[in-house]
């Protein structure tokens, strides 16, 4: 027995690692964002920030709190963390030795064939039975096995339970990564939606208005005061504002039903009151920080850095199998004839055997899984790199898109109060017999496409800033993540 301990100690020792080292090595991007986009401005850090505190439309907030309890998609990346969380605990106990507790009750019989010369054995169940009819005994034991336990000199049960910790790790970031994207998505789709509204609201009043100059355009037809090419011109406002509000009306429809996708139930009727896209209440102080920042901020960062940190583990799993497997297997325990006597001293057995196995010749089959896994390895080096700058870019263009976006709103409304002033003037000139009704339908026309357009833009300003926030790591407040292993 003292010699099975000796031999399980044994395995506690630091087995050595064949993987490579793990190392970030240099960004594939820019030490710093430009300038022209102004990355100063801003105080507050995107990981500091809430998404209940960046969004304070009570309106998101209890859509998006929906959104975190029901949406399948979510649900689906939960339940990866827990069978990830399941591979790395079945990896991790091939680490240790599997201990099973056996025992067994047996009554046997020897034919008269099987008898000595004498023909006459003492039987073990303390009775004596006559040698031409045989025998019968019993037979009892109990032990505790160890069965192939392998003995990781050379790294490769660690190092595949290192990747299998790696994946874990990585399908927890990757369930926070979609928990931050699926914020975003539904407060897009949100403002998708408060913008269709409203521009619809300007549909329906211009389609009222038109309605009404039709009807006045058909009186002054009667009465000979405008030809029927005014008439015509009155009629196709109309139609053009009509078809207008037709396409709305299916854009809003659509952009719910997304909503009750991303809910994944349908759209309560009992919510809060919306706030106007001009008055949503968005935090727009945000530091961008460095982009170095983005590796520790940025989830899909982290979840690609886990599995390359995987991908690195089994190069070396792979490697070790050059190396000889040695595996132990033993036992140990008691057997006896009789159960009376099965835990006495004398009825003590062990026994305990390690065995060595090396592929001599196997057609290359470990030199291409080392192959495989280095290949692997560099498509993990690529597709983190690609992650990192995937990122930056993101950030960049919303860091532009905050500058530029805001620059665009304000000449928008400009253009927008320029343009109703121009369609007060062509009406009155035209009330007034000084310009014809041509002049009068561009005005309309174009009022209200700049209308339209302003509150385009308005929701392509606050996209943005959703983006920048969700670009620079976002923050969760009030959602649970899963508690991960011990750290390293």
């Amino acid at each position: 027995m003292r010699n099975i301990a000796i031999l399980l100690a044994a395995t506690a020792l630091s087995a050595c690692s064949l993987a490579p080292p793990h190392t970030r090595g240099p960004l594939p991007v820019a030490p710093a964002y430009q300038a022209e986009y102004r990355p100063e401005i801003g105080t507050r850090r995107a990981t500091a920030i809430p998404w209940r505190t960046f969004f304070t439309d009570p309106r998101l907030q209890a859509i998006i709190a929906i959104a975190l309890q029901n949406n399948r998609d979510l649900k689906v990346s939960v339940a990866r963390i827990a069978e990830a969380r399941g591979q790395y605990r079945i990896q991790g106990a091939d680490r240790l030795p599997t201990l099973n507790l056996g025992g067994s009750a047996t009554r046997n019989r020897i034919g008269v064939n099987s008898l000595g010369a004498n023909g006459i054995v003492t039987g073990t169940d303390g009775g004596t039975t006559g040698g031409v009819s045989g025998f019968t005994y019993n037979q009892y034991s109990v032990n505790v096995g160890v069965s192939s336990f392998e003995l990781d000199f050379w790294g490769r049960v660690a190092n595949l339970t290192a990747a299998a910790r790696a994946n874990y790790l990585s399908t927890v970031v990757a369930e926070r990564a979609f928990r931050l994207s699926l914020i975003r998505d539904v407060a897009m789709n949100y403002l998708q939606a408060r913008e269709y509204i409203e521009r619809i609201e300007i549909a329906e009043a211009t389609v009222k208005s038109r309605i009404e100059g039709l009807r006045i355009a058909k009186l002054r037809l009667d009465a000979g005061v405008t030809s029927a090419l005014d008439y015509r011109q009155a009629e196709t406002l109309l139609t053009q504002a009509e078809t207008a509000l037709a396409a709305l009306r299916l854009q809003l429809a659509q952009t719910r039903d997304a909503v009750a996708v991303l809910l994944g139930q349908p759209i309560p009727a009992d919510l809060p009151p919306a706030l106007a896209t001009a008055q949503q209440p968005i935090t727009r102080d945000i530091a961008p920080g460095l982009p170095s920042e983005l590796l520790d901020n940025r989830p899909d960062i982290l979840s690609a850095e886990e599995q390359l940190r995987a991908a690195r583990a089994n190069v070396g799993a792979a490697r070790a199998a050059f190396f000889p497997s040695i595996t132990l297997t033993g036992s140990a325990g008691y057997t006896s004839s009789a159960l009376g006597d099965l835990f006495k001293s004398g009825s003590f057995l062990w026994n305990v055997g390690p065995s060595l196995s090396l592929p001599i010749f196997d057609w290359g089959r470990r030199e291409g899984n080392l192959s495989v896994a280095r290949a692997r390895a560099d498509i993990a080096v690529a597709t983190y790199e690609k992650t990192v700058q995937t990122a930056f870019q993101e950030v960049a263009d919303a860091l532009a898109g905050r500058r530029y976006l805001a620059e665009q709103v304000e000449a928008q409304q400009r253009a927008t109060l320029a343009q109703r002033k121009l369609a007060e003037l062509a009406r009155s000139r035209y009330r007034n017999g000084v310009a014809n009704y041509i002049e009068v339908l561009d005005a309309e026309r174009n009022l209200f496409e700049a209308e339209q357009a302003l509150i385009s833009a308005r929701r392509a300003e606050l996209d943005n800033l959703v983006s920048l926030y969700i670009a620079l790591g976002g923050g969760l407040d009030g959602t649970p993540e899963p508690a991960p292993v011990a750290a390293r």
